[in-house]
């Protein structure tokens, strides 16, 4: 079994209850386990101002899936919950799921990057990552807790744990 962090965000559409679903949906994946999934967070849009807040999480699995088997299936749960891609990188979206990471790999494909890009510059994933794994050391060999010290909060706001 390998150990993977996925982000979870959604502004639209009753954003917990998406998360909420997206939860359950990576639990009752093939050859997977949802180990443990960090609290709702609240956090500004990354891109344009004139959308709706985010709703992050950050959930932990356990699988036999490989990576690209695993990106199909995260991509799959995204349209079945209302996801469509379109151009604006950055715009509202029901769902949105992004593998953090793999184990230890690092993996480099046109479609798949992991550790995630970014990642160690978003709080909305930082802190909520730390949540769950707060002595994480990440395949690059940098410490989680030690990026927290150079990443402001922005805003991001705690909520509740998931349901």
């Amino acid at each position: 079994m390998i150990s993977v962090y996925i982000g979870l965000g959604s502004n639209l559409a009753l954003p917990e209850k998406q998360i909420q679903a997206a939860c359950s949906s990576l639990a009752a994946l093939p050859s997977t386990a949802l180990i443990m999934c960090s609290s709702l967070y609240r956090s500004q849009p990354m891109g344009p101002q004139d959308q709706p807040d985010y709703v992050n999480a950050v959930a932990l699995i356990e699988t036999k899936l490989s990576a690209d088997s695993l990106l199909q299936h995260t991509q799959l749960i995204e349209s079945q919950q209302g996801r469509t891609r379109n151009a604006n990188r950055w715009g509202p979206r029901t769902l949105d799921l992004d593998m953090l990471l793999y184990g230890k790999q690092q993996i480099d494909k046109e479609y798949l990057q992991v550790p995630h890009c970014g990642m160690k510059q978003r709080e909305f994933v930082l802190y909520p990552l730390f949540e769950i794994a707060p002595d994480l050391i990440l395949p690059c060999g940098e410490i989680l807790s030690e990026l927290l010290l150079t990443c402001p909060l922005n805003g991001l706001r705690k909520m509740a744990p998931l349901k």
